[in-house]
């Protein structure tokens, strides 16, 4: 199977967002378990510290029961500093337990059991120092004695184990949430990396597939360019002589044609003297026998013959033009163009000023729009084809408005474009092409020429690498867009040919 360009791309485009989307999704797994990972160090330090409060607060409980004992044991009021302390620190303590127990993910109100036995075994602790403070160390003793602050301390001490074992439980969770987090993204990466492995392997297979087919494609264009060049150049040998040999039968033909045409001329002449005899003749026959000069004769002498000679004398006239036009076009078809720098504003200006009295004639106005370009091309072909295009514009103006005719020059498609635009007779969308053919001319016919001015102007323009088109709207005027490139053609020495004799 043979891979377009198109087709390796839109599956080389697939498989690689396939890819990303794979490490998208890994990166989205890390952060997720980045963020796991946090939690379960934020639920390890919060049941560290609450263990840390749970201990705190089960020693300020022993700290006051140890100063209640040794304060009724020795009367010793030094002993009841602990109890003191104590009593100030537990408030906080509790509240401070609440605090971490929510913060390790517990509920306050579960607390609420055990502060009510620490309550009730501060109570019990200042009921028994009272009594000792008041003279009854027997009664306080008593009092302890009975067991009551043993129960509630045991009871403290279950409460409290609860609380940590609780949260124990509450890490474990965490731990174990933690432990099959780590697991599904181990496997989600180990899947992951897999399938980038395997389309790493399947864009590798494809591109060296597709490089193989392109270099395979390559070597047959190569092979195909060989054999192209090879029929280029034989059909552009047998194109320059058929070339060759039609610039020469024409340069021939005009000249074989040029001889029996001076025959015509000559004997059109020779007719012409005749009949100025035959005229004096009849003049003579009238004045001496005017029977002898019939009005048909008289018709043949003065009409007919003179108007025959004539229409001869005005086609053949028409036939030297033409070929005196022909031989023109051939020779021209043989000059060797020369590339030199031209500066186009400079060229303009001089064309303007030559036209300028043939403006002024027509009452027209030629306005030249800066800036030109600066080609290096063929200065006579140049002013050639500028100084047609300005010729035909003011030829062809209307004459019911006055007439005006802008030049410009702009860049189209790589190349430099010069537009020739007038506000003219216009030409009909049928005849934009015609007007291009050789002897081929549009509109009224009330102007010299041949028809061989455009299809000149566009045989040239070929020759220096550009081309003419026309745009144009009947009685609206006309733009000729002359299209140049930078710099003329590489001459072709094979394309040269030499003037054939007559």
């Amino acid at each position: 199977m043979t891979w377009s360009q198109a087709a390796f791309g839109r599956i080389t485009l697939g498989l690689t967002a396939f890819g990303l989307l794979v490490l998208f999704a890994l990166g989205v797994g890390i952060v997720w378990m980045v963020q796991q990972q946090r939690l379960y160090t934020d639920g390890v330090v919060a049941t560290q510290q609450l263990r840390v409060t749970t201990a705190g607060v089960l020693g300020s409980l022993q700290d006051a029961e140890t100063g209640q004992r040794g304060y009724l044991l020795t009367g010793n009021p030094d002993y009841l500093e602990p109890y003191h302390r104590a009593q100030a620190d537990l408030p906080q303590e509790l509240r401070e337990l609440a605090a971490r127990a929510v913060a390790d993910g517990g509920r306050a109100d579960r607390l609420e059991e055990l502060r009510l036995h620490i309550d009730a075994k501060l109570a019990e602790l200042r009921e028994t120092v009272a009594l000792a403070e008041a003279g009854n160390v027997g009664a306080a003793i008593a009092r302890v004695r009975d067991g009551e602050g043993k129960v509630l301390m045991d009871e403290i001490r279950r409460q409290i184990a609860g609380v940590e074992a609780r949260s124990m439980q509450r890490q474990a969770t965490r731990s174990a949430q933690l432990d099959r987090a780590g697991r599904l993204i181990l496997f989600a990466a180990l899947g992951g990396l897999a399938l980038i492995a395997l389309l790493s392997f399947g864009i590798s297979r494809l591109a060296v597939k597709y490089t193989r087919d392109l270099e395979q494609a390559r070597a047959e264009l190569q092979r195909a360019n060989a054999g192209l060049e090879q029929r280029v150049t034989a059909r552009t040998g047998s194109l320059m002589a058929a070339n060759e040999e039609i610039q020469r039968f024409a340069y021939i033909v005009s000249h074989d044609l040029r001889a029996p045409l001076v025959n015509v001329m000559g004997f059109t002449q020779e007719l012409e003297t005749a009949i100025g005899t035959v005229r004096e003749m009849m003049t003579r026959a009238e004045a001496g026998a005017p029977a002898l000069v019939t009005q048909d004769l008289r018709n043949a002498v003065e009409e007919d013959i003179p108007e025959a000679i004539g229409f001869i004398r005005s086609s053949t006239n028409r036939m030297d033009r033409l070929i005196g036009a022909i031989l023109a076009l051939s020779r021209e078809g043989r000059r060797r163009l020369t590339a030199e720098q031209l500066q186009v504003g400079t060229l303009m200006e001089g064309l303007s000023s030559s036209l300028q009295h043939q403006f002024d004639a027509a009452g027209a106005e030629l306005r030249l729009a800066p800036p030109f370009p600066t080609l290096r091309t063929d200065r006579l072909a140049l002013e050639q084809i500028l100084g047609n295009l300005l010729d035909n514009a003011v030829k062809y103006l209307d004459p019911a408005r006055p007439g005006r005719v802008l030049v410009r020059a702009r860049r189209e498609g790589g190349m430099h474009a010069i537009d020739v635009i007038d506000n003219g007779r216009g030409i009909a969308a049928r005849d934009h092409e015609r007007v291009f053919e050789l002897f081929r001319r549009s509109g009224p016919q009330d102007q010299k020429g041949e028809g061989i001015g455009l299809a000149h102007t566009r045989a040239l323009a070929r020759r220096m690498g550009g081309d003419i088109r026309l745009t144009s709207k009947l009685g609206e005027g006309s733009v000729f867009t002359l299209l140049l490139p930078e710099a003329l053609p590489a001459y072709d020495p094979a394309l040269e040919t030499e003037d054939q004799p007559a």
